[in-house]
């Protein structure tokens, strides 16, 4: 394996059992994009069931463009890079406008991430859950 970026890791090692205390997430609200619906939908019942919100999911650009543009509070975001060929990078930089901390998750790999969210942490596919969340929430 090459050396990745920080904050860049591959999180595959692991029983990917959600092992964080609720109260790091518990009332959070997290926006989840992602396109494929099996993941989308493993990702956020994790989050719930450490007592977060969900936002979303979104499944495409359009609509994760919407969610994070309007008014609804969101405290972070987990992002697939690729959205069916689109990049995510827009909803990113509307998120990273309002503070809103990010992490990137992709199938490829991670060190293709944009220079400019060199700084956010970014998973590859698959990943453990636990790291997602302290990713995301520390």
């Amino acid at each position: 394996m090459r050396d990745q970026p920080p904050g860049h890791d591959t999180g595959r090692e692991g029983d990917g059992g959600l092992k964080t205390g609720s109260d790091t997430v518990a009332g959070r609200r997290v926006l989840v994009v992602e396109d494929d619906f099996v993941i989308a939908n493993v990702i956020a019942e994790a989050f719930r069931a450490q007592g977060a919100h969900i936002v979303g999911p979104a499944g495409n650009l359009k609509d994760a463009l919407a969610i994070a543009a309007g008014k609804e509070h969101i405290d972070g975001a987990v992002l697939d890079v690729n959205l069916r060929g689109e990049m995510v990078y827009p909803v990113a930089d509307v998120l990273r406008s309002k503070g809103v901390p990010i992490v990137f998750t992709t199938g490829y790999d991670t060190g293709d991430v944009v220079p400019r969210f060199a700084d956010s942490p970014c998973l590859q596919k698959p990943f453990r859950l636990e790291l997602l969340v302290h990713a995301l929430f520390g």
